[in-house]
């Protein structure tokens, strides 16, 4: 891709030795295309965080060609760092200190000038609806607001990659809303994002394309809709209103045996359907032909957690096989 922000080729890295060895990345391929925003999912383990540490410079990668703003990871080291935001999933703040006082903080350790500093300080409060929080001490601040003043700290230098490692963990909902709101704000201005989340709500939420990595190496990519097409397209769900009648439900209903899933608990049948009104209008006339009640009856399309489990469980049942 002529203007990919992350180029990743064949990325490979072990760590300790003999037969205790075990592989981060196993020939891990990645492009990311500039001013977009790309998930990275996978289980933990699956080396999403040995990942952004390789592209941040972090770590050294045993092989591969890794390019991030058309730079070498290893070879040009010093200008990736010129480049690049990091947000990992611990914040790196001090607790003491004010917003702007962090903020300053950071901008001189980036080797900004005093006036420099203050000023980007005031620019990046502003932007992420920090300016009233004058010198109150971070320790005071929510969930969300530490977060939001975390996002503002990795942009002091006005990066043209920003790394964001599981961002929103440990995050209540408005919390979340709030991290979401700014990293679409960054998309906007022009900035890429590579985000790493075990949050399927929030790759689908943030992220132009997603790569699903399991085992060292990304096993699907697409667009979210492109993923949720892999499970089998729309989905219909039927609530039943007696546990007792599922198995019934699922011997008269005109769906595809393979692909059903029950759920007692939920008093809930899913199948995937090709035409959906067919589909729909089918199971409504089998359900009053046969007397069975239904709570509800609902055409949706894939969730990504869906798509997530399918890929995943797919290639872990293939490996254990080979």
């Amino acid at each position: 891709m002529a203007d990919a922000a992350i180029t990743v080729e064949g990325a490979r890295k072990k760590y300790g030795g003999g037969t205790t060895a075990q592989n981060a990345l196993d020939g891990l391929d990645l492009e990311v295309g500039r001013g977009t925003v790309h998930g990275v999912l996978g289980p933990n383990g699956a080396g999403k965080t040995t990942l952004v540490r390789i592209l941040s410079t972090l770590l050294r990668p045993d092989a591969g060609r890794i390019e991030v703003a058309g730079h070498d990871v290893v070879r040009q080291a010093h200008e990736v760092r010129f480049r690049i935001g990091l947000l990992g999933q611990h914040a790196a703040l001090d607790e003491e200190l004010g917003g702007r006082q962090n903020l300053e903080m950071f901008g001189r350790l980036y080797h900004l000038g005093a006036r420099r500093a203050r000023a980007r300080a005031d620019e990046l409060l502003e932007r992420f609806d920090l300016a009233g929080t004058g010198r109150k001490p971070v320790r005071a601040y929510s969930g969300g607001m530490r977060r939001r003043l975390d996002l503002a700290a990795s942009l002091i230098t006005e990066p043209e990659v920003l790394f964001l490692d599981e961002p929103t963990t440990g995050l209540d909902p408005r919390g979340r809303a709030e991290v979401w709101s700014a990293v679409r704000t960054l998309v906007g201005g022009g900035t890429t994002v590579l985000l790493t989340t075990q949050y399927l709500d929030e790759a689908d939420q943030l992220a132009d394309r997603i790569s699903v990595v399991d085992a060292g190496r990304v096993i699907a990519d697409g667009t979210p809709d492109e993923l949720k097409a892999l499970t089998g397209g729309d989905r219909i769900d039927v609530v039943l209103r007696d546990e007792g009648q599922l198995g019934a439900a699922v011997a008269l209903l005109p769906l595809p045996g393979a692909g059903v899933t029950v759920d007692p608990d939920r008093r809930l049948l899913s199948a995937p359907v090709t035409d959906r009104m067919a589909a729909l209008s089918g199971v409504l006339r089998a359900l009053e032909g046969a007397g069975i009640e239904a709570e509800d009856v609902a055409l949706r399309r894939p969730t990504l957690d869906e798509v997530f489990l399918h890929l995943t469980d797919g290639d872990r049942r293939a490996k254990e096989a080979a």
